[in-house]
């Protein structure tokens, strides 16, 4: 996993980017956060584990969870130490029932379940790890 690289021959860092802003402009917290998620997409990174870390450790900031990340050299089977949560969240398993929040596409789709951290962030806001 380590040497997967990004390749960078389509820009998708600035679909991406434009996707979300045409997604969340509306939302309530969207310009709150506007300014830090958009380094995202303006930096580019070589390798794609520095770049989901660096979201990553973003978010648990934000969401003012402290947890120390370890790596490993190779895949570890069981984790005894630890609460292993690699197998929880599969689409043929059922999940715990959701609690509603206010999604900006939802008089069109109706409420998404799950949808995304991002999702979660620009509509809740500072709530969001209550919600979690």
């Amino acid at each position: 996993m380590r040497d997967v690289r990004i390749s960078y021959e389509f820009d998708w860092q600035r679909l991406h980017w434009m996707s979300l802003q045409t997604s969340y402009r509306s939302s309530a917290y969207f310009e709150f956060y506007e300014d830090d998620f958009a380094r995202f997409y303006e930096k580019k990174t070589d390798f794609l584990i520095d770049y989901t870390f660096s979201i990553h450790e973003y978010i648990m900031k934000l969401l003012k969870i402290e947890r120390q990340i370890k790596f490993t050299s190779e895949y570890e089977k069981d984790y005894p130490e630890l609460i292993d949560l690699r197998n929880s969240i599969h689409p043929k398993k059922a999940h715990s029932p959701n609690k509603h929040y206010f999604q900006v596409f939802e008089s069109n789709n109706g409420f998404i379940p799950n949808l995304s951290i991002v999702d979660l962030l620009f509509n809740k806001g500072p709530e969001s790890k209550e919600y979690i």
